[in-house]
């Protein structure tokens, strides 16, 4: 904080002090009642303030991904904006953010193992360039990759040698999609 900023602390706090033994003083009497009253009101005051806080969690229906027996998937918007979906990556549950902007699939190195790959093996000779600069990539190709009802196989990706939140559904894999569409807060993805 700068020295302004103190300032302003310490006249707000000794304010707010001598407001507060004011009001004190002048019920006294009643001292019992008005603490009674303040617990009542700071309940009411943190009542309102958990009940903003979880409103969207109240008002909001859960994202479920649904899957059609034509082949459509269908994956609601998640609250953060992007769209999440859990593939079958030589059978282990892997999710991924579908992002149209990347070029691959890639997974995190947890996700490689997870998927019976082992990252410290892998030859890590491409380049991606992220937002958070240059990484070192190697390729790979998954035994099978199964999203709802469609199983695809020898599917190409790369395995990401740097730190990763979050393994992506990048272009490589969405193209074998016939149709990729997003309308009404939904990605809809058609064979």
């Amino acid at each position: 904080m700068n020295t302004f900023n103190d300032e302003r602390l310490i006249y707000l706090i000794v304010l707010l002090v001598m407001v507060a033994g004011w009001f004190f003083m002048q019920t006294r009497e009643g001292l019992n009642k008005t603490l009674q009253h303040a617990a009542v009101w700071a309940m009411i005051f943190v009542g309102g303030a958990a009940g903003v806080g979880l409103w969207q969690d109240i008002s909001r229906t859960p994202n479920q991904t649904s899957f059609s027996a034509s082949g459509q998937i269908v994956v609601p918007r998640n609250r953060d904006g992007h769209y999440y979906l859990t593939a079958l990556i030589n059978g282990t549950d892997i999710r991924f953010v579908v992002d149209t902007g990347a070029t691959d699939m890639v997974l995190t190195q947890s996700d490689a193992t997870r998927a019976g790959l082992e990252p410290n093996q892998l030859n890590y000779l491409g380049r991606a360039f992220t937002a958070n600069g240059e990484v070192r990539t190697a390729f790979v190709k998954l035994d099978k990759v199964q999203l709802g009802e469609t199983t695809d196989r020898d599917v190409a990706a790369v395995v990401n040698q740097g730190q990763m939140e979050q393994s992506l559904l990048g272009m490589g894999y969405l193209q074998r999609w016939g149709r990729i569409e997003i309308a009404n807060n939904e990605l809809i993805l058609t064979r």
